[in-house]
C-alpha cells in the first residue's frame, strides 16, 4: 500500500497551552474529515511550530484525540525572515490507496496564506 503525505497548517493568536491544543485538534480533525482517514491508517505524524509557539507540544492534541498508537514527532520550523508567525504545521504519513491528487491538504486561519492555491478548495479556511 502506498504512503501519501497529507499537509495542514493553522495559526494561533497567543502562545498558550489551551490555544495550541485547541487549534491543533481543530486542524487534525479537519484533515481526518476531509480525507476520510481512519486513525489506524496514519503511519506517523510530524508536527512543527514556528519558534514563537512553545507553550505546549502540539502532539498532545493528537493524543487527546485518541491517537495513542500513532508515532508523533514535534519540532520547530526554521526561523526565516518574513515567515508566518504563530504557525502550527502538520505532515501526516498516511497508508492509503488514494492517489496524490485525491489528497486534500488543509490550511486554516492565517495559514491559508501559505498555500492559497489549496486553501481555496478547503471546506474551511480562515477564521
Amino acid at each position: 500500500m502506498p504512503v501519501r503525505g497529507v499537509r495542514g497548517a493553522t495559526t494561533v493568536a497567543t502562545n498558550s497551552k489551551e490555544e495550541i491544543l485547541a487549534a491543533t485538534r481543530e486542524l487534525l480533525s479537519a484533515m481526518v474529515e476531509a480525507n476520510d482517514i481512519e486513525v489506524d491508517d496514519i503511519a506517523s505524524a510530524w508536527l512543527t511550530t514556528t519558534p514563537d509557539v512553545h507553550a505546549e507540544f502540539p502532539a498532545v492534541a493528537a493524543r487527546q484525540l485518541g491517537w495513542t498508537s500513532v508515532p508523533l514527532m514535534n519540532s520547530h520550523e526554521m526561523s526565516v525572515p518574513g515567515m508566518l508567525p504563530m504557525c502550527i504545521r502538520v505532515l501526516l504519513h498516511l497508508n492509503t490507496e488514494k492517489g496524490p491528487h485525491d489528497i486534500r491538504h488543509i490550511y486554516l486561519r492565517e495559514a491559508a496564506r501559505l498555500r492559497p492555491d489549496l486553501a481555496s478548495s478547503n471546506f474551511s479556511t480562515a477564521r
